[in-house]
């Protein structure tokens, strides 16, 4: 890359624990990319903290995108996740309509192991789902595939058939191409999936990684962000979750070391450098 490309980062920012722009923020930059910011809240902790302050941001970020327009603010990707309110959206699809030429990479943070996170409703639900038709890159975990696509929430494990299936019900949404994330078939992997079409028929790739033997709070985020550097750095989509897969994976092994990892996070900044070689 000659040039860094530029990246809108449309997430919230938590004071502590290791999410959203505090992992975006570092992990896109690691990439190679030129990440601006835009925070649609602002916590003291993350949710998963037993008290957290919450703020959220939608009334200053018309003003904010304001100036990025007057500035001559050029973007050439835009990564949104989670939202502070529904009326975030339509900030988003302004950003697209501003941005045309763009990368959209929709990471829709609504939930995990089968629930809503406790700050959305399912106003935000329905708004962020809004945001599949068109994108890039959609990637849900399988309690957001089934709160984008109105399904019931199936468990953690799918069969192959099945997994065609919610690939199928995802793009049907309009996004160009689906990453279904966090398949655990209770066999020591844990399985992703890259779904798109081609002719009209279902083209799929899966990826396999260890699973180790506990959850750490932020994988999520840096599994997309890290997709969302390996992307804007020209990799193939495949390729760009393989390595985003063990890049979490490696960042978790160095997690359990560090103090306060069950609460504060996944802990990646030893393993920035799988994702630095990129921008060289």
């Amino acid at each position: 890359m000659d040039t860094s490309p530029r990246v809108a980062a449309v997430h919230d920012m938590c004071g502590y624990g290791k999410c959203s722009l505090t992992a975006a923020i570092p992990i896109l930059s690691a990439a190679g990319c030129d990440v601006c910011p835009v925070p649609t809240a602002l916590f003291s902790a993350h949710t998963k903290f037993p008290v957290y302050t919450f703020h959220d941001t939608t009334d200053m970020l018309n003003d904010y995108l304001d100036t990025w327009k007057q500035i001559g603010v050029e973007l050439d990707g835009i990564y949104s996740g989670f939202l502070g309110s529904a009326t975030q959206v339509d900030l988003i699809k302004r950003l697209y309509d501003e941005y045309p030429t763009a990368l959209r990479i929709v990471d829709p943070v609504m939930g995990d192991g089968g629930k809503m996170y406790p700050t959305y409703t399912q106003e935000m639900c329905d708004a962020t789902g809004t945001l599949a038709a068109g994108a890039d890159v959609l990637l849900p975990n399988l309690t957001e595939a089934s709160l984008l696509t109105g399904r019931t929430y199936p468990g953690q494990n799918l069969t192959d058939v099945q997994v065609d299936d919610w690939l199928n019900a995802l793009l049907d949404l309009g996004t160009k191409n689906v990453i279904l994330k966090g398949i655990d078939r209770n066999d020591g992997a844990l399985h992703n999936f890259v779904g798109r079409r081609e002719d009209g028929k279902l083209v799929k790739d899966s990826l396999t990684h260890e699973k180790l033997p506990y959850m750490i709070h932020g994988t999520g985020d840096a599994f997309a962000s890290a997709v969302c550097g390996a992307v804007m750095a020209g990799e193939p989509l495949k390729d760009a979750v393989a390595l985003a897969g063990e890049f979490v994976r490696h960042s978790m092994e160095h997690t359990v070391n560090q103090p306060d990892f069950e609460n504060r996070g996944v802990s990646f900044e030893l393993d920035l450098h799988e994702l630095t070689g990129l921008a060289r």
